[in-house]
Order: structure tokens, then sequence, then C-alpha cells
């Protein structure tokens, strides 16, 4: 499988729609790849918070739209990264989104751990309360989102549930780049998944640098291929086999002892 990571700014003064055309030049220099892959709220901009009532949208929306024309003119799978989705009750969430080649829309995935520390994300948008691994051309996928790397409950749920690959598209910033690298590689090799994470670049409102080096890491830990701190596309390749190669040679899912054994009962016994 050929995968291209495609980094991308969201300068404060670029309106959607141009980001949009933008965007979807880099998209055309992706034709060849079987999956391509953009960063979280790369449209609506991650740190424009004042900006996310007005850009929300819905799946059928601007952005959906024109990454299904994208999936279908390049006859490939693209992972939209996520949108800022209202919902018909008006609540808001990170969502992201994966296309299939025909344009049909085969996965949504609401962020579960919205983030707070120097960020309105959790003052703005609902966090999601679904987890679900699609079956695809691609292998059975699942998808978490930036700050959920954070959280191996929600990835040892979704290699539970089968996933062999996950994507994450993510807007983390470059003072935590040390963070990413980690947890992109202990996600991987924890869950014998392998894992494609895209990273958004450039400076954000508030001053916040953003720190790029999307990368695809394999079960064992191998960085198969992975981006500077530059917008950009970024090809990977691999092979698919690897994960049940890896699972089968070191079972060590199938080793887990969950929920965790009862203890003894070290009380005193009466003589």
């Amino acid at each position: 499988m050929r995968i291209a990571l495609l980094q991308v700014a969201s300068p404060r003064e670029e309106p959607p729609a141009k980001r949009r055309e933008r965007v979807g030049r880099m998209v055309t220099t992706a034709r060849g790849a079987d999956l391509v892959v953009l960063p979280e709220l790369w449209a609506a901009g991650y740190f424009a918070f004042d900006a996310y009532t007005e850009r929300a949208e819905t799946l059928d929306g601007p952005t959906v739209a024109v990454g299904r024309e994208w999936a279908r003119e390049l006859g490939t799978h693209v992972h939209l990264g996520s949108i800022v989705e209202r919902d018909p009750h008006g609540r808001l969430y990170n969502t992201a989104v994966l296309i299939a080649p025909d344009g049909a829309i085969v996965h949504t995935y609401r962020k579960v751990h919205v983030f707070g520390y120097a960020s309105r994300e959790a003052e703005l948008l609902t966090a999601g309360a679904a987890l679900e691994v699609a079956d695809t051309k691609l292998g059975p996928l699942g998808a978490t989102t930036c700050y959920d790397l954070r959280f191996p409950e929600l990835w040892r749920a979704l290699a539970d549930r089968g996933a062999k690959s996950v994507i994450v598209p993510a807007a983390w910033p470059a003072a935590r780049r040390e963070h990413w690298q980690l947890f992109t590689t202990c996600r991987a090799v924890e869950q014998q998944v392998l894992l494609i994470a895209c990273n958004a670049v450039g400076i954000q409102d508030g001053g916040v640098e953003l720190g790029g080096h999307s990368r695809v890491v394999d079960p064992w830990g191998d960085v198969l291929g992975e981006a500077g701190a530059e917008e950009g596309v970024t090809f990977c390749d691999t092979d698919m086999t690897v994960v049940d190669t890896v699972r089968a040679e070191f079972p060590v899912l199938a080793d887990r002892r969950w929920p965790m054994p009862t203890p003894p009962d070290h009380a005193q016994q009466p003589e």
C-alpha cells in the first residue's frame, strides 16, 4: 500500500474556501497513492476557536463534498483528517472522515478526548461517544484524533474490535514533538497495529507552532516514513501483511490477562 501524508498549514488570513482550493492542488500530487491522509481540522484551522461556530459544517458540507470529489478523481481512499461537524441539535464535534474511491463515506469518528490544556476545544466541542472499526478494502481500519494518543485504553478497544490499521489526524504542537513521536511508536507496538499519523504544520492563532513529522509506524515500532516540519506531501510504502505477520510471530495480544485476576486473600486464617 502506498500512503500519502499531506502536512497542511492553516494560516489565519486564509479563508477555508481558499484553503480547500490550495489543498486540492496538493492532493493532485498524491495520484497513485492507495490512501491519502490529511491533518486534524485543517480547513477550519485548529486554533481558530472563535470561528468554530461559523466554520462548522455537516457531513454533506463543503469540505466533505470536495473530499469525495478528490477520492473519485484519484480513485483512492481519502482520510479527510477532521472537520468541525455540526449535528442536527447544533452540537459541534471534531469529526474524522474516511472516503472510499467511489466517493462514499465509509467511516467517521467523533473525537472522544477533546483537549483542554491551552485550548478551547473542550469548551466548544462535544466529546464523541462511539468507537467503530470499518471493514475497508485497506483492511479493518479505525481512527483516533490527536490527543487520543495519550489514552491507551481507547487504542486497546480498537484492537479488541479488530483494527489492524489506525489513522491519526492531528494538530500536535512542535513544543511536544517528542511526545508525538513517542506515543505514535508506543501505540503501534502496544496494540500491534499499523499506525498512520498525519500532523498539521505552521504558526497558528495565538502563535502556536504545529509540529509536523507525520509518520507511519509498523507493529515492530519501525518508522516506515516520516515527514519534516514543513508543508508538503510525504509518501510511504508498506506491506499490509505486516500486522498479521507480527501478531503471529509475537502474539502478545493473546497473552493479555484481563480482567485482572482476583488478588489472593492474604488474611490470616484461624489456626
